[in-house]
């Protein structure tokens, strides 16, 4: 019985991260947890760290689909906040970029991870980049490192 179960230091990867300028407040605290634990826990250098702004979340896929395409990174970690608001903007936005990521990801077998906040309101917002609710740039830093180390142990064992 063969059994992958990685851990999170990936010295030698390379990482993306794409980072949505709108709700910029909210999106720089996710930033600064997601490079600490890329940086601190997963040892890797600030040299493989891309770092791509973009206007606002909805355009993080296209950004994703093109670093995708080039092969040439590890992983891809999107940072965005979308607060709800009185319309049905907030739904279609979450979706349409919840689904895209997802199928970028499975297209060209790279894990894109979700350090996109979906709140009701700037207070939720607040609390889960940083304050009480943890940081969930963090948490999509560490879940990038480990299925870093999980698709590496998984091309030893199975080849495309």
């Amino acid at each position: 019985m063969n059994i992958i179960q990685s851990g999170i230091t990936a010295k030698n990867a390379s990482i993306a991260i794409i980072i949505a300028r709108f709700n910029e407040l909210i999106n720089k605290n996710l930033l600064s947890g997601a490079l600490d634990i890329l940086t601190r826990i997963g040892q890797i250098n600030k040299k493989n760290i891309l770092k791509i702004y973009v206007p606002g979340t909805y355009e993080i896929p296209v950004i994703a689909s093109y670093i995708a395409a080039t092969k040439k990174y590890d992983a891809i970690i999107a940072i965005g906040t979308i607060i709800q608001g009185k319309t049905d903007h907030f739904k279609y936005i979450s979706s349409d970029t919840s689904s895209n990521l997802l199928n970028i990801s499975t297209r060209y077998c790279i894990p894109i991870t979700s350090g996109i906040l979906t709140t009701k309101n700037i207070k939720q917002s607040i609390e889960r980049s940083g304050t009480k609710m943890g940081n969930k740039g963090s948490e999509a830093a560490l879940a990038a490192l480990e299925m870093i180390n999980v698709m590496h142990d998984l091309q030893k064992i199975i080849k495309p």
